[in-house]
C-alpha cells in the first residue's frame, strides 16, 4: 500500500532558464519501493525533509543520503525507501547548478553527493528552516528567494557555454560539436574545459546524454511500434546501437524501461519534466 503527495511550484521569471521545475513530494509506503533514475540533463537536487533516502548506483550499493545532488554525470540511480518520504525536488539547468553550488560540476561525479559537502552551512540552514515551515506554497515562496539570492550573488554563466547548450538542446543532441567551435568562434579545448566545468561533462557526453533523453520521451508515447524510427529520428545508427545506449545510460532495455514506467504509481510516467522522484521508475531487470 503506498500514498503519494505532489505539489508544483512554477519558478519565478527571475528564476526561470536555470531552474526548470519545483516540486514538492510527500510519499509513504508499507513495502519498500524501489526506482531506477536514469541519466539526465538536467541536474537534481533533493531537499530531504524526512528520513534518509537509500540511493545507490550500478557499481554504488544502496546507503541512505539526506539531501544530495545528482549531477549531469551519465549515471543511471536506484533508490529505494520504506516509511515515509518527503521533500523538495528543484531540477536545474547544469550551467545554474555551477552558478548556485559554486563548484566545478566534473568534480560531482558520483551517482549522488551530499548537498551538506559541496555548500556547506547554506544547504544545511535552508533545509532546516524549511522543515520547519508548514504548508508548501510557504515553503516554495522561501525556497525561491534563497535560490534568487544565492543565484544574484553568484557570476554569470559564461555565454559561450549557455549558447552551445541551447544548440544542443534545440537539434535533441545531434549537432556536430564541430559545428558548435565554429558557432562560437572557439577551439573544440576550450568548448569542453568550459563545458566540464559549468556542465559537468564535455559537449560530445552532453549530447550523448541529451539524444537519450529525448528518446526516453518519445519512447514514453509510443506503443511499442516505432523503436527503429525514435532511433534513427534521435541519431542512433540503427535500433541496436540505441539499445547499447540504453543499458549504458539507464541499466536496462529500452523495452523494459519503458514497461517499468508504465508500471510506475499513477502519475510518473505522465510528467517527464521530474526525472529524479516525480518520473522515476521501478526497477527493471
Amino acid at each position: 500500500m503506498s500514498e503519494t503527495e505532489y505539489v508544483t511550484s512554477a519558478p519565478h521569471p527571475a528564476l526561470r532558464g536555470g531552474v526548470l521545475s519545483i516540486t514538492g513530494y510527500s510519499e509513504h509506503s508499507l513495502d519498500a519501493l524501489s526506482r531506477r533514475e536514469v541519466a539526465q540533463d538536467v541536474v537534481t537536487l533533493i531537499l530531504n525533509l524526512g528520513p534518509p533516502l537509500m540511493v545507490g548506483g550500478r557499481e554504488e550499493p544502496l546507503r541512505p543520503h539526506d539531501s544530495f545532488i545528482a549531477a549531469m554525470n551519465g549515471h543511471y540511480g536506484l533508490t529505494e525507501f520504506t516509511g515515509d518520504s518527503r521533500g523538495i525536488q528543484i531540477d536545474l539547468s547544469p550551467f545554474c547548478a555551477h552558478r548556485l553550488f559554486g563548484v566545478p560540476m566534473n568534480e560531482l561525479s558520483a551517482v549522488v553527493v551530499s548537498l551538506e559537502d559541496v555548500v556547506g552551512h547554506w544547504g544545511n540552514a535552508l533545509v532546516e528552516r524549511l522543515g520547519n515551515i508548514e504548508g508548501w506554497e510557504r515553503r516554495f515562496d522561501v525556497l525561491q528567494r534563497e535560490l534568487w539570492q544565492r543565484l544574484e550573488e553568484s557570476a554569470p554563466a559564461s555565454p559561450d557555454v549557455v549558447r552551445a547548450w541551447s544548440l544542443l538542446q534545440g537539434s535533441g543532441g545531434t549537432i556536430p560539436v564541430a559545428s558548435l567551435t565554429r558557432d562560437l568562434s572557439c577551439s573544440g579545448r576550450h568548448l569542453s574545459t568550459r563545458f566540464r566545468e559549468q556542465i559537468g561533462v564535455g559537449p560530445k557526453a552532453s549530447a550523448r546524454i541529451i539524444r537519450f533523453r529525448r528518446a526516453v520521451d518519445l519512447l514514453a508515447a509510443d506503443d511499442g511500434s516505432r523503436f527503429a524510427e525514435i532511433a534513427a529520428g534521435c541519431g542512433y545508427s540503427d535500433q541496436p546501437h540505441m539499445n547499447r545506449e540504453f543499458r549504458a545510460l539507464a541499466g536496462c532495455s529500452p523495452a523494459s524501461l519503458i514497461a517499468s514506467r508504465m508500471d510506475a504509481v499513477p502519475g510518473y510516467a505522465q510528467d517527464e519534466q521530474v526525472t529524479f522522484v516525480q518520473a522515476a521508475a521501478s526497477i527493471a531487470a
